[in-house]
């Protein structure tokens, strides 16, 4: 079966499709979508001359489309939609803010309270994370086996449009962090993302320079070491704002506590509080005492009820 996928290439976006093809066992085509005025602004609804909006490979390609395309926002929306009206079968990943009628099955998270027929739902987002995901991830950092334990991997983003993550929010949890540290001693393996800001970043490798454990702030750390902190933590501590971290933090089997969750607002409140309720994640506090866990695989599960609806055959899922 001939799979492509679709995004705008920002990271979120692409991660999840690319994710949905995996763990459907298929190998595919990664579309990386650079529309032009006005479908940009105006995607996924259809305009006159829609099939040139991504230039003339996209539109030449359409001439022959795959078995199955796998669209992550707004402009896989668009790519989806005009790859299903020439007869591809089609999944959009995250609400099209449109009617999900025009794509053969709707992946949208539980939060955003999207609801139809042709509608799956999920509890967080896609992306690769699983066992054989963090078994290949503990071999490419083996390194990480000598830290001391036990090990707390911080992950750390920014503020965003529900939620306020800067400086004094790390501040204060570093201080709580730090309690931990000089009760338990252990080593920290903190990350942070495209969206923290510089000064975060340069507290961060200040705070923790005495500590054992690695600091990544980008590419002049060296290689990204995000794999291998999910995959040796025997905690996870997050900042409140990305659902995508928050979610691959609980394919984990580390337990996972999310920094002052009661100050995220919107969609994403409700996704915390789901996760609350469910036992997955804990406020995090100044003991980050270990409980029982149950990772939270919603990819493979997602990726079932995909193969069900539209009778893709079962195939080995490719290496991580």
């Amino acid at each position: 079966m001939q799979c492509w996928t679709l995004s705008d290439g920002r990271a979120g976006n692409a991660r999840q499709a690319t994710a949905l093809a995996r763990a459907l066992g298929l190998a595919a085509r990664d579309w990386l979508l650079e529309p032009r005025p006005p479908w940009g602004w105006a995607a996924p609804r259809l305009l006159p001359g829609s099939e040139k909006a991504f230039g003339t490979g996209f539109a030449q390609a359409l001439a022959a489309p795959p078995t199955l395309a796998i669209g992550c926002g707004r402009q896989g929306a668009l790519a989806t939609r005009l790859l299903r009206t020439v007869g591809a079968r089609t999944v959009q990943i995250l609400d099209p803010r449109v009617d999900p009628a025009h794509w053969d099955l709707v992946v949208a998270p539980e939060h955003d309270a999207l609801r139809g027929a042709n509608v799956v739902g999920m509890l967080g987002s896609l992306h690769p994370v699983d066992d054989a995901w963090l078994t290949a991830s503990r071999t490419g950092f083996p390194a990480f086996a000598d830290l001391p334990r036990p090990r707390t991997a911080l992950l750390l983003g920014g503020s965003s449009r529900h939620t306020r993550f800067d400086r004094l929010a790390f501040d204060a949890l570093s201080s709580m962090l730090q309690t931990v540290l000089a009760q338990a001693g252990g080593s920290v393996l903190a990350t942070t993302s495209r969206r923290t800001p510089r000064d975060l970043g340069e507290a961060l490798h200040r705070r923790y320079a005495e500590t054992p454990g690695v600091v990544w702030t980008g590419p002049d750390d060296g290689p990204n070491p995000y794999p291998g902190l999910l995959a040796w933590a025997d905690r996870i501590v997050c900042s409140p704002d990305s659902v995508n971290m928050i979610s691959e933090a609980c394919a984990t089997r580390a337990p996972v506590f999310v920094f002052d969750p009661a100050r995220v607002g919107g969609r994403p409140r409700r996704f915390l509080d789901a996760l609350l309720a469910r036992g997955r994640v804990r406020a995090m506090d100044a003991t980050l005492a270990p409980f029982e866990v149950e990772p939270l695989r919603e990819t493979a599960r997602v990726a079932a009820e995909v193969r069900t609806r539209l009778g893709i055959p079962a195939s080995p899922t490719p290496s991580p």
